[in-house]
Parts: structure tokens; sequence; C-alpha cells
């Protein structure tokens, strides 16, 4: 005899199929979301803006249901601008809360220190935030800019805009800086400039004192030629930098600086009146003249406060979360191999117009955007290109120039075109 009850739960079931119902019946616990992003010291400057990003993210996708009909968690952590910390609190992540992707990081130091853990536990990290290029993983998606997206466009602007003819590259210590800077060099050389025109300097994260690098930086210019600042500071060292710059008199007339990790939150903490001039390279500013960048600056005021602003890295994990939304569904599974896969050609529009597409390489075809600082912490919006696709491995430096990354054809993050094989250098992470 038929079970009455097994019937109408088969009915039931038929029912909610063709309604589109049927994945939020297998919820038994929420999608989660890792968000890795540093709420204390050095770091918090830049990174609990994108926390914050991440929670209005989820908070929208929820409010329109879910993803497969499930809702979404956020399982955030601290990892206290500490590059140990990022790999356990990852492990922690996808291991005891057992997330199905994760957002975050900011620098390269704490990327690479995440990178061995995802790998081995076959995570899957969005990381939202410039870089120096030189790294493929298949299981990182970079929606931040590489460096053909931002730092070579910004050199070629002070070479041919601004004429600048001696160039401080100026950073914090760490990987980002340094691999960015060596590209940075030889492409420098390449276009004519001279060793010795080439100013290099380094220093530790949290650096306050100013005043001799500052004054080495105005000394090279006193043959007469311009000189430019390309700087690759990072979290809240910039402020001091900038600080000593309006103290020494120096305005971007005398010596313009050129920033890749100073946006709209990190002005937003400084007096901007001396800084007028000085220029930041992004994919995204918040000036950017779209209504979609309207509805974004909108709706993120309303959630986090009238007096905050939003910036680069949080288009990205905006563009990133969308389009792994989109890509779980098409997958119709949070699955990472599944996910990875429905992840290629995902479009998703930019907030400055246009079209982000993702990319075989796991970069996106980008933007590229130079900004002027203005006296209200904003940026006037001075040069745009169409979208770039994201190199994985430069074309400037020789060992990287012979490297292509298809994860999508070739199943590979380094291969060879000169010998056709596929390297595997995970130590090099």
């Amino acid at each position: 005899m038929t079970n009455r009850n097994s019937l109408s739960a088969s009915i039931l079931a038929a029912l909610l199929a063709s309604t589109g119902m049927a994945a939020a019946q297998d919820c038994a616990e929420p999608i989660k979301v890792g968000v890795l992003h540093s709420l204390s010291g050095t770091m918090a400057i830049s990174e609990t803006t994108l926390k914050d990003t991440m929670l209005m993210l989820i908070e929208q996708q929820n409010a329109a249901g879910g993803v497969l009909g499930c809702e979404i968690e956020a399982v955030v952590v601290d990892p206290a601008s500490d590059w140990p910390l990022f790999a356990e609190k990852a492990r922690e992540l996808l291991t005891v809360h057992e997330v199905d992707v994760i957002f975050g990081n900011w620098t390269s130091v704490s990327r690479k220190s995440v990178l061995p853990v995802i790998e081995e536990l076959n995570g899957l990290l969005f990381y939202p935030v410039q870089y120096e290029g030189e790294e493929s993983s298949k299981n990182v998606f970079y929606t931040g800019a590489a460096p053909n997206q931002q730092a070579i466009p910004a050199t070629d602007y002070f070479l041919e805009e601004l004429g600048v003819e001696k160039f401080a590259l100026l950073g914090t210590d760490y990987v980002y800086p340094r691999t960015t800077n060596n590209i940075l060099e030889q492409y420098l050389k390449d276009n004519g400039i001279a060793e010795e025109d080439i100013f290099v300097n380094y220093t530790p994260f949290g650096h306050s004192d100013w005043a001799t690098i500052v004054a080495d930086v105005v000394a090279l210019g006193e043959d007469g030629k311009q000189v430019g600042v390309i700087s690759t500071i990072n979290g809240d060292a910039n402020i001091g930098f900038y600080k000593e710059l309006a103290a020494a008199g120096v305005s971007a007339d005398d010596i313009p600086v050129v920033a890749f990790s100073v946006g709209e939150e990190e002005l937003s903490g400084l007096d901007t009146s001396n800084l007028v001039g000085h220029l930041a390279a992004w994919n995204y500013f918040q000036s950017a003249d779209t209504p979609a960048n309207a509805e974004f600056i909108a709706a993120w005021k309303e959630f986090a406060g009238e007096e905050r602003v939003t910036n680069d890295p949080m288009e990205a994990h905006y563009i990133g979360f969308n389009m792994w939304v989109n890509a779980v569904t098409a997958a119709e599974t949070t699955e990472v191999d599944a996910v990875r896969e429905a992840m290629y050609g995902q479009e998703f529009p930019n907030l400055t117009g246009g079209t982000a597409v993702m990319l075989p390489n796991h970069h996106l075809a980008k933007p590229v955007l130079i900004g002027e600082i203005q006296d209200d912490g904003q940026f006037d919006i001075i040069s745009q290109t169409e979208e770039v696709p994201g190199d994985a491995w430069t074309d400037f430096l020789p060992e990287s120039a012979v490297l292509k990354s298809d994860w999508q054809t070739l199943g590979c993050g380094m291969y060879n075109t000169e010998t056709e094989t596929c390297v595997q250098l995970t130590s090099n992470y």
C-alpha cells in the first residue's frame, strides 16, 4: 500500500522543482563565504573596508534570494596584519568553518602565505588588490590589477605626458613592491632611462620617519631633470609619507607622485590640500560618472555611513563576488572544481563602464584609470583606457616573457611557449 505521506512529499518535491525552489530544500546549512581581511594592525586602514564591502554584498545577495536558494553566511576572521596568521586563519576557514570560498588578503606577502593552504585543501580565493603578477594558481582568481593594468600604464604616463626623466621607486619592503620595481626598472631601462637615474628605496610596514627619504628624492632633481615618484608604499605608512612631502613643500608640479596603493580610503585620513595634483593608478575611482557607480556608492553609504568612501579593491570584490555567484548558479553547486570551470568567460559590468571578463589565466580584462588627487580627497580621472587583459607573467622580464597561464585549455599556470611544456613551481609561491 502506498504511504500517503511519501506520496505527498513526492508531489511537493515535484512542485518545488517546477518552480525552481528545489535547491532551497537542500539547504540544511547556509553557504559559507570566508572573509579574510586584517581588522587590526598596520593594514587595517585598508582592509577593514573590504570586510565591510563583503558584508554588504552578502546582505544584498541574501535579500535577492541568496544563491541556489540558500542563504549566504559570512564567516569573518582577523589575521591582524600578521602574515603567518593569514595561513592559519585560511586553514581555519576551510577546515573548521568549511567555507565554500574565501574573499581576502591585501598584501602579496599575506597572499603567498595563504597560497599553499588554499592549494593543499583545494580552496578557492578571490584576491581583490593590485599585485606584482609572476604567479598563477588554479585556486586563486586575481580580480585586482596585474602590472600591465596599473604599473606599466602609470609609468607610460610619467614618461609620455609628464616628461619625467628621473624615477624614485619607493616601496614597502615586501614581495609586491620589490617584484613590481624589478619589472619597472627593466621597463625604464628599455625606454632609455639610465640606471643612475633610477632611485629605489624600501621601508618597513608602518614606517613613519620620511624626512631623509623625501630629502633624497628632492636631491635627485638638483641637476634640473624632472623627477617623479612611483609609490608602492602600503598601509598607514602612506600617511607619514604624504605629510612629509607637504612639510618639505613638495608639490605635484615639483615632483609628481603616482601611487598604486593609495585610494579614497587612505586619503580620507589625510589633509589633502597639499596633495592636489599627485596621482594614483587604479581600475576604479569613486568619481567615475556612471549610473552603476552612483547606485553602488548610494548603497555603500546607506550600509556603512554617509562619510564612507569607495575604492578600487571594493569594486574588485564587487565584480569577483558577483562572478562567483553567477558561476555557482551556472554550475548548480559550490564545489570548487565545478565553480572554477564555470568562472571562465564570466562577464560582469565594471562600475566605470564597460565589462570585466574573467580570462583563462584567472585574471580580469579591466580598464586602466589614472586619477589626480583633489582637495576633497577624491580623484579627477584624467586618463582611462578600454579593457586591458591582465597578464599573469610580465613581458618585461626575460624569464617570464616566455610563460603563459591557461587553466581552461592547457590546465597550466606556467606554460613555457618555447619548450611547449608545463612548469610547476609551487615553491615559487
